[in-house]
């Protein structure tokens, strides 16, 4: 069976700027991103305003949510598309679910404190003498908003498994 580490570890690997990396540091990397998911998702509900509209299914890409000033606008045509993308991979999950989930990622990201999450993660981009500048890695976002959906929305099925049959991986 495929662990939520072991997808975000995948993301991981399929970002550009990790090509290069060990499977231990990936691992690593995945492990504190999705405690990160973890403990975000152990503070405070806060009320969002949410819409939906179609829209989300783009020619080179499917946009399932997104927050902008203090709203959540939800894409109908993709949540339709990831249900049933989810039933022809045989998960057992509701639109409802979806649509909680995507809601949930999208608050994830604007709760998450990208400076404490790149704290975490260690990761040095530049060292100069004494001076060391530190990193972004990229992809760890995604994977602490992923796990924090998941705990938010009562799916039965990760999102990152959901993401992972979305862009063709499974």
């Amino acid at each position: 069976m495929t662990t939520d580490l072991d997808l975000a570890v995948d993301l991981l690997r399929a970002t550009p700027t990790h090509e290069n990396r060990s499977e231990e540091q990936l691992r690593e990397w995945a492990a504190i991103a999705l405690a990160y998911g973890d403990e975000l998702a152990a503070g405070i509900d806060e009320d969002v305003h949410v819409v939906e509209r179609e829209g989300g299914v783009r020619r080179d890409e499917i946009l399932v949510a997104e927050h902008h000033g203090g709203t959540v606008t939800v894409y109908t045509d993709s949540l339709t598309r990831l249900a049933k993308l989810a039933a022809e991979h045989g998960y057992q999950v509701s639109r409802e679910a979806l649509r909680t989930a995507a809601v949930a990622h999208e608050m994830a990201h604007h709760r998450l404190d990208v400076r404490e999450l790149n704290r975490r993660l260690g990761h040095t981009a530049l060292r100069l003498g004494p001076f060391r500048v530190r990193g972004h890695v990229a992809g760890a976002e995604e994977i602490a908003a992923h796990r924090f959906a998941h705990h938010r929305s009562g799916l039965n099925v990760s999102p990152l498994l959901l993401t992972t049959a979305l862009a063709g991986g499974n």
